[in-house]
């Protein structure tokens, strides 16, 4: 037996590939899921690496898998849309070394766009998925994943969420081990997906599935705990966690392996139990799969569809309690907002200033949203302010781009926002785009990427030159620009606005998290303010509307000097950065 540790979910699911002898693994960040990678590359045994996207990263698990070696991609729910491609077909060709994507899925959406449920990915795909309940299971279903790919020569998925990937637990530490490379053999009837080999494929998968099924009869993932069988709960993930705590009598049968399901299995439990539900967040995926095997069972009559559940609300909804709700009083909402020195603030601040309808995306850029700035008109996926930007214009007219920008962060556009900005070209846009090149990717916790000039592990690798990729797009007019030159800005924005074809500038300026060199203090407000409110509307966190006075929180403030720059009074004093 090893030592015992807490650890974070995302933490654990580390542990337990590096344990499983995994040798290679690409991912891309995305929170609930970043911390996986972001600790598998502290050991040295394992290259990892963080791709420009989830689809890439996937295909560089899947070529390394069909090398011989176990491999690893990990990624969010939204960014399994992306990886969606290489994975339908991953499923056909099957692995060589096993292959095992980790998807953490965002309900109550505390980080994403959406809560889309991963495991109709599983039953679309025809793989199998796993979905532990803590971060001992966490490490553990990492294991099993890699030994049930190479059994049933398939992927698999395992779902984790926000709350497993970001709470804590024990975990009993073991030895790594070492899984040989497997030999690689050129098998065109397997590897290669033309129609006449896809086809004969097929028929394997379905096969697979099968025996998947069968085999999930014993899996040991998949339990039941027997106890008071006038209550049976099937169930899952986190939400297993919950059940036990809400009803400890109550008999469980808990689904280890969310697909496929053990069909004989569950009609052997709801044979024993008097009433019988199904208690999953997010969609009715084990229950309406449940029903079509004629078997009675309540779900989401009771419960919803959206967010998170809790012990509360499955207390209330079949023990009959009744939970006094916490009292919060009068409790201040505290919506996100960039922080102070974000030197995307001054780029909103001028949107605003020239009315310009922004095209926006995913990333720290999406907080100009928020009020006071409310500078960004839509956010739908990664990379997709570009395009949308053009089929803005292309529904509107020229005339209407004139005012018309898109913007996106570095990161987001060595991500998806290349093959956009080269269809506008393509296509005889006119609009401008911007991209905020802050020389990381910020919202995730700073991961580097093909532009910042360091890997996964933070050692020196080639770096984009941004400006020059966009140059070799045809954008025959590029701008690289300071934010918190406003001036500059200004002309910058007025002057490719009004171009009769499609331009890009950049801001550059580094994420003031990561630049520390560049905080020079507090700025002050002195007696010349007037309360105008000008200041307030950039929204800056560091300044506080007084009944006479504007006021600056020492706390907070880094002297980007912003502020400074758009009193209309010069009230505002101080070294800037």
């Amino acid at each position: 037996m090893g030592m015992k540790k807490i650890m974070l979910g995302n933490e654990a699911y580390a542990q337990g590939a590096y344990e499983a002898g995994v040798n290679i693994v690409s991912s891309y960040p995305g929170t609930p899921s970043t911390e996986v990678t972001e600790n598998i590359v502290k050991h040295d045994e394992v290259y990892a690496e963080w791709a420009p996207n989830e689809k890439v990263a996937l295909e560089v698990a899947a070529g390394a898998s069909y090398g011989g070696a176990r491999a690893l991609c990990c990624m969010k729910h939204v960014g399994l849309n992306v990886a969606a491609d290489p994975l339908f077909t991953a499923s056909y060709t099957g692995v060589n070394g096993g292959l095992v994507i980790l998807v953490a899925d965002d309900p109550g959406m505390h980080s994403s766009q959406n809560e889309q449920d991963s495991r109709f990915y599983a039953r679309s795909a025809h793989v199998p998925m796993l979905e532990p309940a803590d971060s001992g299971e966490a490490k553990e279903f990492v294991k099993a994943a890699f030994d049930l790919s190479e059994r049933f020569d398939t992927p698999v998925l395992v779902r984790s969420n926000t709350r497993i990937s970001h709470s804590r637990g024990i975990v009993e530490l073991e030895e790594r081990k070492e899984v040989p490379l497997k030999e690689y053999q050129k098998n065109i009837r397997k590897y290669v997906m033309m129609p006449g080999m896809a086809r004969e494929r097929h028929i394997v998968v379905e096969q697979r599935m099968k025996d998947l099924a069968e085999y999930a009869e014993t899996y040991e993932l998949n339990r039941i705990e027997y106890a008071d069988t006038e209550v049976g709960v099937i169930t899952s993930g986190t939400c297993y966690n919950y059940v036990k705590e809400a009803m400890p009598n109550a008999s469980i049968l808990k689904l280890g392996m969310a697909y496929p399901l053990p069909q004989k299995k569950i009609c052997e439990f709801a044979s024993k139990v008097k009433r019988l539900y199904v208690i999953e967040e997010l969609e009715p995926f084990f229950e309406n799969q449940i029903k079509v095997m004629g078997i009675e069972v309540k779900g989401k009559e009771l419960f919803t569809v959206q967010g998170e559940y809790s012990t509360r609300m499955i207390r209330e909804k079949l023990c009959g309690e009744v939970c006094t709700p916490v009292e919060v009083g009068a409790l201040p909402q505290r919506p996100p907002v960039l922080c102070p020195g974000c030197p995307h603030r001054a780029v909103y601040y001028m949107f605003n200033k020239l009315k310009l309808t922004a095209m926006g995306d995913i990333g720290c850029y999406t907080l100009g949203a928020g009020a006071p700035l409310s500078a960004i008109d839509t956010t739908l996926c990664m990379g997709a302010s570009i395009g949308m930007a053009h089929g803005m214009e292309k529904a509107r007219g020229r005339e209407f781009a004139r005012k018309l920008v898109s913007v996106i962060g570095d990161s987001t556009f060595m991500h998806s926002g290349i093959t956009g900005l080269t269809n506008m070209v393509y296509n005889g846009a006119t609009s401008t785009v911007l991209i905020l090149d802050n020389s990381t990717t910020g919202m995730t916790g700073h991961q580097d990427h093909p532009a910042t000039g360091k890997n996964a592990k933070g050692q020196p690798a080639p770096a984009v030159d941004i400006p020059r990729l966009v140059e070799s797009l045809g954008v025959k007019n590029v701008r690289v620009v300071d934010p918190f030159d406003l001036p500059g800005l200004e002309a910058a924005l007025r002057e490719e606005t009004a171009r009769e074809e499609v331009s890009v500038i950049i801001t550059k300026r580094p994420c003031v998290l990561i630049d520390k060199e560049s905080i020079k203090g507090t700025l002050t407000i002195t007696d010349a303010c007037r309360n105008c409110g000008t200041c307030m509307k950039l929204g800056c966190p560091a300044l506080v509307k007084g009944e006479n006075a504007v006021r600056i929180d020492a706390s907070l403030c880094i002297g980007c000097g912003l502020c400074a720059d758009v009193c209309p009074f010069h009230a505002i004093e101080g070294e800037r950065k």
